[in-house]
């Protein structure tokens, strides 16, 4: 039987893309958006084997579509579609219960594949990547416990490529986020730790042996 999809991309290029790789197989895109709230919408009249998210979406990025997804739907099968595999996507993705995280410069067979098995609910994560994603986790929590700021995971990572000297649209392309998104962060991080500017915030880092 047919695997239905819903596929959250604003890239035209993409969906039609995907839409031929996925010919001939079990895997249908039965719907389509290229925002937050028309996916909500789609979720909200129908059910979907798989939703696929691309992590940069107007308006804001994916992951707080996925967050909303998995709040009214906690067992979703969900896939991260990005343009870049990083260790930071690959971490948060885990955190936040998707199924996997699927490169869209992966050849047609390793899509198929992958769709498939998420979309039977399959876990595409090594043991590996959970274990150290865990790692990340701990980690967070003794930052937290060792300067007494609660900074949020991605604004641990948008830190730490702050950092090491990377410009905000380098550390959205990393991370797969808007570069609004970095911008708003980055804010976050300098209120949160009290430092006016991003020198200082890097200083701060260094200085609390962070990275």
């Amino acid at each position: 039987m047919p695997k239905n999809i819903l596929l959250v991309d604003d890239h035209e290029i993409a969906r039609i893309g995907l839409r031929h790789v996925l010919e001939g197989s079990d895997l249908t895109i039965s719907h389509e958006a290229t925002d937050s709230t028309t996916a909500l919408s789609f979720l909200s009249e129908s059910i979907f084997d798989l939703v696929v998210v691309d992590p940069r979406l107007p308006g804001g990025d994916g992951f707080s579509l996925i967050k909303e997804i998995k709040r009214v739907r906690p067992s979703q099968n969900m896939l991260l579609f990005a343009e870049i595999e990083s260790n930071p996507l690959t971490y948060h993705s885990i955190s936040m219960g998707m199924n996997g995280l699927v490169s869209k410069l992966a050849d047609s067979q390793r899509i198929v594949d992958h769709f498939e098995r998420a979309a039977n609910g399959e876990s595409l994560w090594s043991k590996d990547e959970v274990r150290k994603s865990s790692k990340v986790e701990l980690n967070n929590r003794i930052l937290e416990t060792k300067t007494g700021i609660p900074l949020t995971k991605r604004e641990s990572d948008v830190l730490e490529k702050l950092a090491s000297g990377m410009t905000n649209r380098e550390i959205a392309v990393f991370l797969g986020i808007s570069y609004e998104t970095v911008k708003e962060h980055v804010q976050h991080i300098l209120r949160k730790i009290g430092v006016s500017d991003r020198t200082q915030a890097a200083v701060w880092a260094v200085r609390n042996q962070l990275l």
